[in-house]
């Protein structure tokens, strides 16, 4: 997966898989839909001993992200089942920095759905805010190249499928987010999304 939200076939291999439905034919091809529901989540790689064949006929399809930060910027929120630590610290500093009360999940993900999909299309949403005002794990176009960068203190790092490229300086000024404002809001209140160690 991309931070803007594309599915994209890679042999680099992220930190944390996910899904967004079935998005997969019985011959293992990937269909057009970007989605086939809304509680799009992020998921441990490994979980109860539980093993599965990737694009089983019928069965969701397993989405790959580089880091959590890229997760969240493509839309998604960590599991309550197999996250369920990261998605209780999720929700709650989502709470806190939207100052909204404690939503459900299905509530939770209606307001994200509204946030990244653009009706009646197969693409994502994008928003404007303060390079200055964003918190530590949003993702942006980057201002100079218009390619996808993570924001982590007073630097920009350019996103690869296989790591993160060497940083620039942050800057000020209006850009084009991706992580969409309901996890912004998240990051804001204090959650810590899991970083890919070249983000060092």
């Amino acid at each position: 997966m991309t931070p803007d939200g594309q599915i994209q076939a890679v042999s680099a291999r992220g930190l944390f898989t996910g899904n967004r439905g079935v998005l997969h034919s019985p011959n293992k091809r990937l269909n057009p839909a970007l989605w086939r529901h809304k509680n799009w989540i992020i998921c441990a790689l490994q979980f109860k001993d539980r093993h599965r064949q990737l694009m089983t006929p019928n069965r969701w399809t397993e989405l790959f992200f580089l880091d959590e930060a890229v997760a969240l910027a493509a839309g998604h929120r960590p599991c309550a089942e197999c996250r369920r630590q990261a998605y209780n610290a999720w929700m709650d500093a989502m709470s806190a920095g939207a100052g909204v009360p404690m939503p459900s999940a299905p509530d939770v993900d209606k307001r994200l759905h509204a946030e990244r999909a653009v009706p009646g299309a197969r693409a994502m949403q994008t928003h404007q805010a303060k390079l200055e005002d964003l918190p530590d794990g949003a993702f942006i176009l980057a201002p100079d190249t218009g390619a996808p960068a993570l924001v982590l203190g007073d630097r920009l790092l350019p996103w690869t499928h296989s790591g993160y490229d060497a940083p620039v300086r942050r800057g000020v000024g209006t850009v084009t987010t991706l992580t969409p404002p309901t996890s912004l809001a998240a990051l804001l209140g204090g959650y810590a999304p899991l970083f890919h160690p070249t983000s060092a």
